[in-house]
């Protein structure tokens, strides 16, 4: 634990969830001798009936508010629900309907929680913004590295590609150097009441929920066939946006498949390798075509614009706490290519791939697969 010291070293505005990683990382910022102010977000309206059991806005609320009081800390709260909504889960739809996979994640921070806690910061003549991210910065000659947390196992550098120099000159990530088990720790040690308090899951400021369900309340079933490869007709599903590449079929998801083709491939698993318009291409379990060797990568943000990429050991994560994938980085007829090493099934347009050289994030983006 670091030392507390006497002299100030500035004001932070920090995001507060009402989890223990913000709570702790408000504890270690006063002690390291910053002055520090904790700011709740409000996002997605929680009073719709059918968000209540997971997102539980008033509950963390009143855990981040008590948390600022127990430390002495300044508690603030900011309403970002209309821009929410029009930045990141109304654009979520619309890639939905269009079949891809998007990350509403990674717009959550670079449109929504960064921003705001920097357009608090200015108008409070606060230095710094802070959050309870598991990643760190370094600053090096060129500019600012954003690098992998030390805990491997809850690295969010992923989620954090989109970030600019800008955003990285004036934010604190204090958890990056930690380990999960050291921060419960800490929080007990200095009877934190939300020391045990489970980690948040699913999309950023809303929860851990039946995605599709909540889809389906969005974007309208339009019901499509489901063909094999060869392109005949094996039976129907609800509508080819609630699925993503890799997805397993069967009938407890709505789709039906012809018995036929079940005992032709000797009852081995299905899965989606395709998706054309509102058409399910499917293959059994094992098959080559739900393995990709080859990522396009567009709308590419590179961390730091001045940077030179690597001419090797470049590897690439197509989801959050994935695999690092080694390959190599192409520059085909003006467009980036990551070749994979080992093909890799579950691969689909719109996910977010990051790229990393060692523990950088030098870069990320969008797939697209075809």
């Amino acid at each position: 634990m670091a030392k507390k010291i006497n002299k100030s070293k500035g004001t932070v505005i920090l995001g507060m969830s009402g989890g223990v990683d913000s709570s702790v990382t408000a504890l270690l910022l006063k002690k390291q001798g910053y002055k520090v102010i904790g700011v709740f977000l409000r996002n997605y309206p929680d009073e719709e009936p059918y968000l209540d059991s997971i997102c539980p806005f008033k509950a963390d609320k009143e855990i981040a508010e008590s948390i600022c009081k127990k430390l002495n800390i300044e508690f603030q709260k900011l309403d970002y629900r209309s821009k929410y909504l029009k930045s990141v889960i109304q654009p979520m739809f619309k890639s939905y309907a269009s079949n891809q996979t998007p990350n509403p994640d990674v717009y959550c921070n670079s449109l929504i929680k960064f921003p705001a806690l920097w357009k608090l910061a200015k108008s409070l003549k606060a230095d710094y913004i802070a959050t309870g991210h598991y990643a760190r910065i370094k600053k090096s000659k060129s500019g600012f590295q954003l690098l992998q947390g030390k805990d491997k196992t809850k690295d969010q550098s992923y989620f954090l590609y989109k970030l600019t120099q800008s955003d990285l000159s004036h934010t604190l990530f204090p958890l990056g150097n930690y380990k999960k088990s050291e921060i419960r720790k800490i929080a007990k040690s200095n009877n934190l009441p939300n020391w045990d308090k489970q980690g948040s899951r699913g999309i950023c400021f809303i929860g851990n929920l039946d995605f599709k369900e909540f889809l389906k309340r969005a974007v309208p079933s339009s019901p499509g066939p489901v063909l094999d490869l060869e392109g005949n007709t094996l039976g129907s599903h609800p509508g080819a946006i609630y699925f993503t590449i890799g997805e397993r079929v069967g009938p407890k998801k709505g789709i039906k498949i012809d018995s036929k083709y079940i005992n032709l491939i000797g009852n081995k698993k299905i899965y989606i390798a395709k998706k054309i318009k509102n058409k399910l291409i499917v293959a059994p379990e094992n098959h080559p075509s739900l393995k990709k060797s080859k990522i396009t990568i567009i709308k590419l943000h590179k961390v730091n614009p001045k940077s030179i990429f690597p001419k090797s050991n470049i590897k690439a994560r197509i989801r959050h706490l994935g695999s690092l994938l080694p390959g190599k980085l192409t520059n085909s007829k003006g467009k980036l290519i990551f070749i994979l090493k080992t093909p890799q099934k579950e691969i689909a347009d719109g996910q977010a791939v990051t790229l990393y050289h060692k523990n950088v994030l030098i870069a990320g983006g969008l797939i697209k697969t075809e």
